[in-house]
């Protein structure tokens, strides 16, 4: 089975983006190691039980992306409508675990992982739906593409509904990987992005009030 998927959608920017030059002398003084971390390396994790960790929040027009009770949570409050977030980092190479719940709204929704985001308009991101759909998708220059498949294709091992769902998104060299709940439903490889912030989305279609509440992040080096 099948899901389309609509490529052009409206992208409300989340983020607040500063942009930090370092000067030379200080790259002389605390050269920037370019070691790789061993395999299995916390690189970041965050159970949102601070709402001074980063994340980029929103609350507008009835949506809104905030912390709430330990978690971050997504309330998408128009049809057609993608919001992200993410805490401002950059990394290479990275296998992302997250736990994500359904609060409320329709089960034909999008949720999920962000990697190697550059800007607004250049990333992947790897979701899933409560009615059991998922996809990898590229936005880049702002184009959405599903490159797992020309649809989102159905996933037996999502929770439907009201359910947690564990995913695990790994980005390791050009191999993107998404594992739902211990299982893996898409191994591909892209050689568009190298390198990026980590982030979450969640998004609606035809039907507005998409509820998505996510907990307990960890990125490690893969």
């Amino acid at each position: 089975m099948l899901k389309s998927f609509p490529m052009k959608r409206i992208i409300f920017s989340l983020s607040l983006i500063v942009i930090l030059n370092a000067c030379s002398v200080v790259d002389r003084l605390f050269p920037v190691s370019t070691e790789i971390p061993p395999s299995g390396t916390v690189l970041f994790s965050d159970t949102f039980s601070s709402n001074e960790s980063g994340w980029n929040t929103w609350n507008q027009n009835g949506s809104y992306v905030i912390y709430q009770a330990d978690g971050l949570r997504f309330f998408v409050d128009k049809p057609h409508l993608d919001f992200y977030s993410k805490p401002g980092y950059t990394f290479t190479d990275v296998r992302i675990e997250v736990e994500a719940i359904k609060i409320g709204g329709p089960d034909n929704n999008t949720f999920g992982v962000i990697c190697r985001m550059r800007d607004e308009k250049n990333y992947y991101a790897f979701v899933i739906s409560s009615d059991a759909y998922a996809g990898i998708i590229k936005v880049e220059d702002g184009v959405y593409q599903l490159i797992n498949s020309e649809s989102m294709e159905f996933a037996p091992s999502v929770r439907q509904g009201k359910a947690i769902n564990s995913l695990v998104v790994t980005c390791q060299y050009n191999f993107l990987k998404l594992d739902i709940n211990g299982q893996n439903q898409f191994s591909i490889q892209d050689n568009s992005f190298t390198q990026g912030d980590v982030g979450l989305i969640a998004g609606s279609f035809e039907e507005p009030g998409v509820d998505i509440f996510f907990d307990n992040l960890t990125v490690f080096q893969p």
